[in-house]
């Protein structure tokens, strides 16, 4: 998923704000820095990257696996599905204090579900490159984030 998030901020001149990776499902806060961006086909490029490279790793280190990942087509084919059906959730965050309350959010996601003792603990998150920024397996772009002024 990593590789997949760097593919799409490349492909796509994505400022990435914040990010978590959980053990089934993807946070991501990014800021298109072109006026001509498509939500679809970033997350396009995000999850067949990242389908593609679990599908070949499942059929090579875990076969057995495969069976689980078995989706009928409504022409009756069977594919591997790596990500559940349907588009997933989107939004886009208009106001300073949104955006910041959603990297909060983010942020405290694998300590809400007992994964961590520390948000700062949790690798695969923006948490501990916001801390500590170097830290992270991602680096983000601070200088574009909002700020809320009084």
């Amino acid at each position: 998923m990593i590789d997949a998030i760097e593919l799409a901020r490349s492909r796509h001149k994505l400022h990435l704000w914040a990010y978590v990776i959980m053990p089934e499902h993807v946070h991501l806060v990014f800021w298109p820095t072109t006026p001509d961006y498509s939500v679809s086909s970033i997350l396009t490029t995000l999850k067949q990257s990242a389908a593609k490279r679990a599908l070949r790793y499942v059929k090579r280190q875990a076969p057995d696996f495969l069976a689980l990942m078995e989706d009928r087509r409504v022409d009756g084919a069977i594919v591997h599905r790596f990500w559940q059906r349907g588009g997933g959730y989107d939004r886009n965050l208009i106001e300073p204090v949104t955006v910041l309350n959603q990297i909060d959010y983010l942020d405290r996601n694998p300590l809400r579900r007992g994964l961590c003792e520390r948000m700062t603990d949790w690798l695969w998150s923006s948490a501990a490159e916001r801390e500590h920024p170097g830290t992270g397996l991602l680096r983000l772009d601070r200088a574009s984030v909002p700020s809320v002024t009084k």
